[in-house]
């Protein structure tokens, strides 16, 4: 891939290819610029292999517009994508898929993690940054699938940033083999278990995934290692977790919980939502008990689902906790009055009763709600005004905010948080992307500058070189810009025209007979032109009789000798 880059300095006749910045098992990625708006960006180029597939280039340009469509501070943005058509060393042609994306500064989180364990406020707030972007991408209905280290950025201003949104799916999604999928996602230490199995996943997937790195971030390695990818995967499927306290004494029973929750093998068993899991985490982290774990045992600082994680030092005796049954747990517990299981049979019943009473109510509520709920409409490509109004139609309230887009003209919107098809409540603030248009350039400083260089410049600029006109110039010389319409410093958009006016490289003589010979040399002079004069004894009046140089266009710097009469009155 090294080879078809570096020949393939331009791609997409746009983005000019810098030096190699990272490089993974299904892509490389280079700096470069985008010559039409003059900013950096990252290309991430795929493997070849992958573009002979004919389902996967389908699916790869239906993921990538999906991906371009999340705006948000924790998602690394998508500004292009496509192919390239790459001409190698013996002749033939190869089509190499590319994707233009945002440009960040900073480190993968892969090298801090290698560096060793994070603090525990650290490791949280990275954490809860993933669980963010995955929170947003679910809500639009995009899975990452393949949620690692590698594929998350931490800014150096410490921001958290998610990429490869939809490439995992256009990667499974096509004819490519489990052996050459497991290579192209990379390593299976982050697989959930249904993908393991080659099942269905969903956005628990992605869930399972943030747990394993949450559990990475916290004591430094995955929970799973082996041989091969083929041993990590079942150990994704038939065999449970180390609690995380176990590697780092530091961390509390309560992160044991959320962490060891978010790795359940069942889906239904696992967090639910992104923002279950993020609450969950911030509580523990904070020495509190996560709220969507209530029903952990009243003594919470010493046991784990009924384990004791600083007692279980291996996956395999806190299994073996787990499974013993109630009547060996009775077995070995002190016997009780009978009168104890009369009441404990009271407390079940009433709260199976209590249970049902509990789920009517909520059936009620959720069908009242679901009376009222309102779906949001799809207002994505036209006027903001006209979209604004069938939204408030929908009894929503549009916000406006506005992005600059190269390519979705000014006035149209972009995309809706939350996006087309989502159930809100009636009254639900929507916020309406519109598009600012292309960003704006200012036209640069182009006189004294030569036709070749301002056409350069403009290029550069992301302009266009517009009409070009020629006139006489007694400073300037011949194809040297004049000036440029629209004048320097005035803004416009990429593909704009700038109209050039350069000198001819000649004078306007003008018609300097019969005027007096101070006023003609000074009138000839200041355009440039070598004078000479001589005198005349026939006639008197000091009036010019005769230029060498006729009026009208003459070479810039000309010599031109005047007559005049220089006789005096006898």
């Amino acid at each position: 891939m090294d080879e078809v880059a570096h020949s393939a300095r331009l791609i997409a006749a746009r983005y000019e290819l810098g030096p190699l910045i990272g490089r993974g098992g299904m892509s490389d990625v280079h700096l470069a610029t985008d010559a039409k708006l003059g900013r950096r960006v990252a290309i991430k180029l795929l493997k070849s292999t992958l573009a002979a597939d004919p389902v996967f280039r389908t699916r790869f340009r239906q993921e990538a517009q999906a991906a371009a469509r999340m705006a948000h501070p924790t998602i690394v943005r998508v500004f292009d994508a496509g192919e390239e058509v790459v001409r190698e060393s013996d002749g033939s042609e190869t089509i190499v898929p590319f994707i233009v994306m945002e440009h960040v500064e900073g480190r993968l989180l892969k090298d801090l993690i290698a560096d060793g364990p994070l603090p525990v406020p650290e490791a949280t707030r990275i954490i809860e940054g993933i669980l963010t972007a995955l929170e947003y991408s679910h809500r639009a209905g995009v899975v990452h699938r393949d949620i690692k280290p590698g594929n998350v950025m931490v800014t150096t201003a410490g921001q958290v940033k998610v990429m490869d949104f939809g490439i995992a799916r256009a990667i499974s999604d096509s004819a490519a083999t489990v052996a050459q999928t497991s290579t192209i996602l990379g390593t299976a230490q982050y697989f959930s278990p249904e993908q393991a199995r080659g099942e269905a996943v969903d956005a628990r997937t992605d869930l399972y995934a943030a747990g394993v790195v949450l559990f990475e971030l916290l004591t430094g390695r995955p929970p799973f290692q082996g041989e091969s990818a083929v041993a990590v995967a079942y150990q994704h499927v038939s065999e449970q977790p180390p609690a995380p306290s176990t590697l780092n004494p530091q961390l509390t029973p309560a992160i044991d919980a959320v962490v060891l929750h978010a790795l359940a093998k069942d889906r239904f068993a696992r967090f639910q939502s992104a923002s279950e899991f993020r609450a969950d985490i911030t509580a523990a982290a904070a020495g509190e008990v996560p709220p969507n774990r209530a029903e952990a045992p009243a003594d919470f600082t010493s046991t784990l689902f009924g384990v004791d994680p600083q007692a279980t030092a291996d996956t395999e005796a806190a299994m073996r906790q787990l499974s013993v049954d109630d009547d060996e747990r009775r077995a070995r517990t002190q016997s009780r009055p009978p009168v104890a299981w009369i009441w404990a049979g009271i407390t079940v019943v009433a709260v199976v009763i209590g249970a049902v009473l509990f789920w009517a109510l909520n059936l009620e509520s959720n069908q009242l709600g679901q009376a009222t709920a309102i779906e949001v409409p799809d207002v994505v490509g036209l006027a903001y005004d006209e979209g604004a109004q069938i939204l408030t139609d929908a009894e929503l309230r549009p916000q406006q905010t506005t992005e600059i887009n190269d390519t979705v003209p000014e006035g149209e919107i972009i995309s809706t948080d939350p996006p087309a098809g989502i159930t809100v409540a009636p009254g639900q603030v929507v916020t309406v992307v519109v598009s600012a248009g292309a960003a704006r350039i200012d036209v640069p400083s182009l006189n004294l500058l030569t036709l070749a260089e301002a056409e350069a410049l403009l290029v550069e600029r992301g302009l266009v070189l517009g009409a070009v006109t020629a006139e006489n110039s007694s400073t300037v010389g011949q194809n040297i810009v004049i000036r440029s319409d629209p004048e320097s410093g005035t803004p416009l958009r990429a593909g704009d025209t700038v109209n050039l006016v350069i000198s001819t490289g000649r004078v306007t003589v003008p018609d300097v007979r019969n005027l007096a010979i101070g006023e003609a040399s000074s009138q000839l002079t200041a355009i440039g032109l070598q004078v000479s004069v001589q005198g005349d004894d026939s006639c008197t009046g000091q009036t010019v009789t005769a230029q060498s140089l006729p009026p009208g266009d003459q070479p810039q710097g000309s010599a031109v000798t005047l007559r005049y009469c220089s006789g005096t009155e006898g």
